[in-house]
């Protein structure tokens, strides 16, 4: 018809190839809303968990759900910036990628350290990036597990992988992902932590890997409507057959009694004493409650991830050098640490500080000895 876009010229002015398929157009706002909900309770998990790790308030807002492609994103975000990848192994097919400012990764990572937050100077190295994997790791896996609940179905992902991208360079998005090459799905956070973090977050998902946890919500929906339905009926048909037949009537004179009017002399049943039977009535015994039910909850809880494997580091001192004096380094050069000879060294359990100790030497190997706990 006149005057109307063909399929062509829609997937022209869209950016997408010509018959790409569903899974590259772009998503209806009842399908918005959803990837937004999802979005809205796995970042508040998320921030939950990031809030153990550098205990500090986090504070996550409310997403705001977009399209975009890969010149949107160098247009708009900061540089350089960090592109966090976490892909899904169980549960669901695909991946999806988190972008975060450069400063805002060395705010976490100095937290997790056990600073407070300010020593942001220099580049980002392996050390960042290794620490923001780990806090990841953890925040997603928590997302995960809540998604894994809204979907009714075991969600797991793969160690998500963090690079450090300059988009004032050219960049090749495909080696990122190949997502990036059209549009895609891109969903905006306001995160704060303290007073330290107030930048925004973005994280970005291919319309297929959307669209594929918009069906399993409708799927889990319709499961839970079949569900609601399967349990009233059962309820009904069960309350019907509790109900008493009435007997067989047999047919004989009316009488007055019958008729509800009672004969001269006589009372109805409801008029008729009532002879009480004699109860046992006995005080009730309760168990008595003492404070010592907590401590078996609590190692009830604690045995849920008794085998989750922690990282303990121990740090003999540190030090910080030009890079004039690190590229003099030979075999043979002696750095000077921090810490003084005798002195208790540090042990970070996940690039936490937990405790002091010593040094010791086990047959061939070395080990710590534990002085001291730090609460």
């Amino acid at each position: 018809m006149d005057g109307m876009l063909s399929q062509e010229e829609i997937n022209a002015l869209l950016n997408e190839p010509t018959g790409s398929g569903a899974d590259e157009q772009p998503l209806s706002d009842a399908e918005k809303d959803a990837i937004g909900e999802v979005a809205n309770i796995s970042m508040g998990t998320a921030a939950t968990t990031l809030f153990s790790l550098v205990n500090r308030k986090v504070e996550i807002s409310t997403p705001v759900v977009s399209f975009a492609t890969w010149e949107d994103i160098v247009a708009a975000y900061e540089k350089p910036c960090v592109f966090i990848k976490i892909a899904y192994t169980v549960g669901l097919d695909g991946s999806n990628i988190l972008v975060l400012k450069e400063n805002d990764v060395k705010v976490i990572t100095d937290l997790m350290m056990g600073g407070d937050g300010t020593n942001t100077d220099g580049e980002l190295g392996e050390l960042h990036l290794s620490a923001i994997s780990e806090a990841m790791n953890q925040m997603m896996g928590s997302a995960a597990t809540s998604l894994s609940s809204m979907l009714n179905k075991m969600i797991d992902i793969s160690p998500p992988e963090a690079d450090v991208i300059d988009l004032t360079e050219t960049v090749d998005e495909k080696a990122i992902d190949s997502f990036l090459s059209g549009q895609f799905v891109k969903i905006s956070f306001r995160m704060e932590i303290g007073d330290l973090v107030d930048s925004q977050i973005m994280q970005l998902y291919p319309f297929s890997f959307a669209r594929e946890m918009c069906s399993s919500i409708s799927k889990n929906m319709e499961m839970d409507v079949n569900a609601n339905a399967t349990l009233e009926n059962n309820s009904n048909t069960a309350s019907a057959a509790s109900q008493p037949t009435a007997a067989p009537r047999q047919e004989q004179p009316m009488t007055a009694q019958q008729m509800g009017q009672p004969m001269m002399g006589q009372q109805t049943m409801s008029q008729q004493p009532v002879m009480s039977q004699p109860v046992n009535v006995q005080p009730a015994q309760f168990q008595t409650f003492t404070q010592g039910m907590s401590p078996v909850l609590q190692s009830e809880n604690i045995d849920l991830i008794m085998d989750v494997p922690l990282d303990v580091t121990v740090e003999l001192g540190r030090t910080s050098k030009s890079i004039q004096e690190i590229l003099d380094f030979t075999p043979g050069t002696i750095i000077e640490l921090n810490k003084i000879a005798g002195e208790p060294i540090d042990i970070l359990v996940n690039g936490k500080y937990v405790a002091k100790g010593e040094v010791v030497v086990i047959e061939e190997n070395f080990g710590v000895r534990i002085a001291e706990i730090i609460k």
